[in-house]
């Protein structure tokens, strides 16, 4: 009778665990803190979230499957993520913005080939009283001055950080690194700087709670600006340039469709749509189109 017991308790305790435990949705699992995806027989692509916080590709996804009979899965993440997710063959395509990163999964082999498809241009965004003295500024000496004026006032000087391992987040890295300082001594120095760890859309709101300073792609600056009390404080200098690449993953089980993505993105009914995105509703040119352009 006992044991009969045991066993009843132990089946009504197994039947409550499945009601309160969540269910394994396709990114419940976790490998290096990059969610699994679990293939759903549909076409994939994994995007920065610039591309994606703009409506840029909620723009042309529609566009895409009409043409080619496809449901067209995107998924927005940072460039470091949507490239784990090619690693691991749990997308067809990428389409991101770094590089270096992009060049290293090609070489990897991972990757069949960057394709460039678009740019645009970094910001230095802050509050418009500017506390940090940076305005128009090269922005090499623009993050020398921030460093220094954020450790002597951190409560009127603020940075956040999109602290993600996107491609604006390497970006930024690669700044403090011409500016002379290690990102490890950055990121440790003070309450000043704040890691906010989210896509450019939430560290932009963040950034604007804080009235702090922050780095973000002018399209996703311009599709937020009606909510930011933030502005342009550092807008000049080529190294701010930001390319945006299509890069078809090696394993894809669907090579055509993703043939098709590269045809898609690069041919110039798309790359006029793309120069032309968002200039009625804002005023400026969110990307500029650049197929075949090496850059």
């Amino acid at each position: 009778m006992k044991r009969v017991f045991i066993y009843l308790v132990t089946a009504i305790m197994l039947l409550a665990l499945a009601f309160v435990l969540p269910a394994c949705d396709e990114e419940s699992v976790t490998s290096g803190g990059v969610p699994v995806l679990k293939a759903q027989g549909r076409f994939r692509v994994a995007t920065t979230t610039s591309l994606y916080d703009t409506g840029l590709w909620g723009y042309l996804e529609e566009m895409f499957e009409d043409e080619y009979g496809v449901e067209l899965d995107i998924l927005a993440a940072g460039t470091g993520k949507a490239i784990e997710w090619g690693t691991r063959g749990d997308v067809d395509a990428i389409t991101v913005h770094d590089k270096a990163a992009e060049e290293k999964f090609i070489a990897d082999g991972y990757g069949v080939e960057r394709v460039v498809i678009a740019y645009n241009y970094f910001l230095i965004v802050g509050p418009e009283l500017d506390p940090a003295g940076i305005k128009g500024m090269d922005p090499v000496e623009a993050f020398q001055k921030l460093m220094t004026e954020g450790q002597a006032n951190p409560s009127q000087v603020k940075f956040v950080s999109r602290g993600d391992d996107s491609g604006t987040h390497s970006m930024e890295k690669s700044l403090w690194a011409a500016a002379g300082y290690e990102y490890d001594d950055v990121s440790a120095s003070g309450s000043w700087y704040v890691e906010g760890g989210g896509g450019m859309g939430p560290t932009l709101v963040l950034a604007n709670e804080k009235q702090a300073y922050t780095l973000s792609d002018i399209g996703t600056y311009l599709a937020f600006k009606g909510d930011l009390t933030l502005v342009p404080i550092v807008d000049q200098g080529e190294v701010l340039l930001n390319v945006y690449s299509v890069i078809i993953v090696k394993s894809t089980k669907n090579r055509a469709m993703a043939d098709n993505l590269v045809a898609f993105l690069t041919s110039s009914e798309i790359q006029k749509l793309i120069g032309e995105y968002g200039v009625e509703e804002f005023g400026l040119q969110l990307f500029t189109p650049c197929a075949g352009q090496d850059l």
